[in-house]
């Protein structure tokens, strides 16, 4: 026979609350914190109010990349990115599944660029040369969805 112990039902942790959803502008789509955990993989030990000014930050970063556009599209008549003609994926603008991962791609480089844990030995020193290098692919692949939703190539070659 076995035996498994369990916690009294006071001392079982409950699931995380629902984060609430970033109310966005009204052309580009609010963001949903738990979308933005999942494919950034933004673990839960940062918490929602962090995570939540990590997402506003990168809202308004990919705003300003993207307000001239925004304006030509309002102007021609399409309320909301998702109504700006574009091919679908899985049912879904490719322009609205770019900005999403624009914005979730944004909102991770800055948790990690402004809340790293290392201290100041050697490994300490190595980790955050490691995590530069990760934040630099992170805005990267965000200005490449950027483009992508602009419509402009990934590369830019000037000739000397």
């Amino acid at each position: 026979m076995s035996f498994v112990a369990r916690p009294p039902s006071s001392e079982i942790e409950a699931p995380p609350a629902a984060e609430a959803i970033v109310v966005n502008d009204g052309f580009f789509p609010d963001i949903g914190p738990a979308h933005v955990r999942d494919v950034a993989r933004i673990p839960t030990s940062i918490s929602a109010p962090r995570l939540r000014g990590a997402i506003v930050g990168a809202i308004m970063t990919a705003r300003n990349d993207l307000l001239a556009f925004a304006t030509a599209s309002i102007a021609a008549g399409h309320v909301t990115l998702a109504a700006v003609p574009a091919a679908q994926i899985d049912g879904v603008s490719v322009r609205v599944q770019g900005y999403q991962r624009a914005v979730a791609l944004f909102a991770k480089a800055e948790l990690i660029e402004r809340h790293r844990d290392f201290d100041t030995t050697a490994a300490g020193a190595n980790q955050a040369s490691e995590l530069e290098g990760s934040i630099n692919d992170l805005r990267r692949d965000a200005q490449h969805a950027i483009r992508d939703i602009l419509g402009r190539t990934r590369t830019t070659v000037d000739l000397i």
